[in-house]
């Protein structure tokens, strides 16, 4: 079933959705990575999850996962590094993450997953993704800014199935960018009206990041080269 419900993170509602109509969630032990998706974690216990565990990388993040999930008892977010979780091996059903693996941890993210993911279990991941295989230098400049080490469309399968996995299915989301960075801007603008200049010296390099990138994409052409896949794959091999 679709939510209405609108989460802000690339792919948007897009990848959300396609995991609501694509996978049975009944009784299912679930894992979702990322800052920004405690309403995946939240729908997936709503349709039927048996468990679902939600991990951020920092503080702030735990603390705003924590807020926004304060009146669902039986979601407890935790903060982890990604590569390196406290699960046991073979504990979840299915693993969600949306574009929060796209970085230069992503090999041993992945290495991780497998470890705690079960015997067939389902990957679901979106990915930041390169349409060209050599971006302009100021694409590179977003990449580094975030730490994003995008992989290119064309290598994204075979990335997957050479670590073990059978993908059943790439989705095309890229168009759902445009929406994702002009909230971005649009966020960034009304916040600068409410923060005080010390907030605003204080955020200094986050509000400088958030507005290049978004300005780069939707004025600067760089939509031409970054773009957003979603993938299903199945755990065939550790």
């Amino acid at each position: 079933m679709k939510t209405k419900e609108q989460i802000h993170l690339p792919g948007g509602n897009s990848q959300l959705n396609y995991a609501l109509e694509n996978i049975d969630f009944i009784g299912k032990t679930i894992l979702v990575i990322g800052a920004g998706s405690e309403l995946a974690a939240k729908l997936f216990l709503n349709n039927g999850a048996s468990k679902v565990e939600l991990i951020v990388e920092d503080y702030d993040s735990l603390l705003n996962s924590k807020i926004l999930l304060d009146d669902i008892e039986s979601l407890n977010p935790k903060m982890m590094d990604f590569e390196i979780t406290d699960f046991n091996k073979n504990t979840f059903d299915i693993v969600y993450a949306q574009a929060s693996i796209s970085g230069s941890k992503r090999n041993r993210i992945i290495k991780e997953i497998k470890r705690i993911i079960k015997n067939d279990g389902i990957l679901i991941v979106g990915e930041i993704v390169k349409l060209e295989k050599l971006v302009p230098q100021f694409v590179q400049d977003m990449f580094g800014d975030s730490d994003l080490d995008p992989l290119f469309t064309d290598d994204i399968k075979n990335y997957y199935f050479q670590r073990g996995w059978d993908v059943q299915e790439i989705i095309d989301h890229s168009a759902i960018l445009n929406e994702y960075y002009s909230t971005n801007l649009e966020r960034l603008n009304k916040s600068l009206k409410e923060l005080s200049d010390n907030e605003k010296s204080y955020y200094k390099k986050l509000i400088n990041q958030i507005s290049h990138q978004s300005k780069a994409y939707l004025r600067q052409g760089a939509d031409r080269f970054i773009g957003f896949f979603t993938l299903k794959a199945f755990l065939n091999d550790r």
